[in-house]
């Protein structure tokens, strides 16, 4: 079984942005194929900078809507 838990997103810069499943909606998702397909243009919001291992994670949901 292959559980798929992170997405990838060019953000334009050096290095992709990480978005883990919890942050792709508010809503359970079993599988990120269920919010986004390969291509699709989304909005992000920066969740967290670690600068120190130049890795951005980020969210698909807006901050005023997460719990």
């Amino acid at each position: 079984m292959l559980l798929i838990l992170v997405l990838f997103v060019d953000i334009g810069i050096h290095e992709d942005g990480l978005i883990h499943i919890s942050k792709l909606s508010n809503s359970y998702v079993k599988h990120p194929s269920q919010v986004v397909s390969v291509g699709d243009l989304v909005t992000v919001w920066v969740d967290k900078l670690d600068i120190e291992r130049e890795k951005v994670n980020l969210s698909l949901v807006a901050p005023r809507e997460s719990n």
